[in-house]
């Protein structure tokens, strides 16, 4: 007897689920100074977490303001504006299951904070972490040398404060741990709050 295109669907269905189909969407949200390994931590776990899961986005602080909010200058209430701008999309993304990774410094506590409030639930603040004496040895685009000497106004953790996470999720010491070893830490992060099966992204 032929099967019945309702039984066909609730096959389909059942399959896409087994295949991790229906997924809780989530916001990993990297904070830390120019340099402390945001947008390689990005790369990285997005790499790991779309060859099992799917439907992972990345938004790196760089690109949205290339494309999103081009034209906001580094002043306090653009800085603002541009975290806000962020965690809408963010927010957009996650409740329709999607795996969010932003990388952007977000220097300010109170906006991370709201941030938190816009995405809800699925918000998880990862502090990466590295001393500025080691972000500016890292840094290969001589930011931190022009800001420095003053060419750059309005640097964060130079000339403009940059304020850490009071109670992170997760803390991750860049300059001590491999990438390797921060990637793991964040897979397991999202293990234990079920985002991520415990047999999942080998």
């Amino acid at each position: 007897m032929p099967q019945s295109s309702h039984a066909s669907t609730l096959t389909d269905t059942q399959a896409a689920l087994s295949r991790g189909g229906a997924r809780r969407g989530f916001t990993l949200w990297l904070t830390g100074l120019s340099g402390a390994g945001k947008s390689t931590l990005a790369a990285a776990v997005a790499d790991r977490l779309r060859a099992e899961r799917g439907g992972v986005e990345v938004l790196d602080g760089d690109e949205v303001r290339e494309h999103l909010t081009k034209g906001l200058t580094f002043s306090r209430e653009d800085r603002d504006i541009n975290v806000r701008r962020i965690a809408y999309v963010a927010k957009l993304l996650t409740r329709n299951g999607v795996g969010v990774i932003t990388a952007a410094i977000s220097p300010f506590r109170a906006t991370r904070d709201e941030a938190r409030r816009e995405i809800g639930d699925g918000f998880i603040e990862v502090y990466v972490n590295a001393p500025l004496e080691e972000c500016i040895r890292r840094d290969v685009k001589g930011l931190y040398e022009k800001a420095l000497a003053g060419t750059i106004p309005s640097f964060t953790g130079v000339s403009d404060p940059y304020e850490p996470p009071a109670a992170p999720e997760l803390e991750l010491h860049t300059d001590r741990e491999s990438l390797g070893e921060s990637v793991e830490r964040v897979l397991g992060l999202l293990r234990q709050r079920g985002l991520l099966p415990a047999g999942e992204v080998a």
